[in-house]
C-alpha cells in the first residue's frame, strides 16, 4: 500500500512541464486576464482585465498609496505584496511616481484598500490560469 502512493507521487513528478503553464501565470500577472486570454478563455480575460484595472484606477483616483518593498513594518510588507500582484498596473504607477502621498482622507485609505485588493484578486486569477494549463479545471 505504501507503495503505490510513492510510486504515483514519482510518476507525478516525472511528467514533463507544460509550456502553457509556465507562460499563462507569467503572462497573466504581468497583464490582468492576459493569462486566460492566451488559452482562449475571452470573456474570463476581459472580466478580469476590467474589474482588476478597475479597481487599480479607482484606488489611484482616491488617492490611495502605494507601498513600495522595504523591511519595515509586517503590514508595510503585506501592503506590498498585495501591491505587486497588480502587475504592470503596479510598475507603471511607481514609474510614474503615484500613489505617494500621505493619506489625508478616509476615501485615500479606501483607495489603498483598492489597490491591493485588485493585486490579491490578480494573484488568484493567476493561479486560476494555471490550474486551467495543467488541465485541473475545465
Amino acid at each position: 500500500m505504501a507503495n503505490s502512493t510513492a510510486g504515483k507521487a514519482r510518476a507525478g513528478a516525472g511528467e514533463p512541464v507544460n509550456m502553457m503553464a509556465i507562460v499563462a501565470p507569467a503572462i497573466g500577472w504581468l497583464i490582468p486576464g492576459a493569462g486566460h486570454a492566451i488559452q482562449k478563455r475571452w470573456i474570463r480575460g476581459a472580466l478580469l482585465l476590467i474589474s482588476i484595472s478597475t479597481l487599480f484606477v479607482l484606488g489611484l483616483l482616491m488617492q490611495g498609496r502605494i507601498y513600495k518593498a522595504n523591511g519595515g513594518d509586517i503590514l508595510d510588507m503585506l501592503g506590498f505584496v498585495g501591491d505587486v500582484g497588480a502587475g504592470s498596473l503596479y510598475i507603471v504607477t511607481l514609474a510614474r511616481d503615484w500613489g505617494q502621498g500621505a493619506i489625508a482622507f478616509a476615501t485615500a485609505d479606501y483607495g489603498t484598500k483598492f489597490m491591493i485588493v485588485a493585486g490579491l484578486l490578480n494573484f488568484i486569477a493567476v493561479a486560476d490560469a494555471y490550474h486551467i494549463a495543467i488541465g485541473k479545471k475545465q
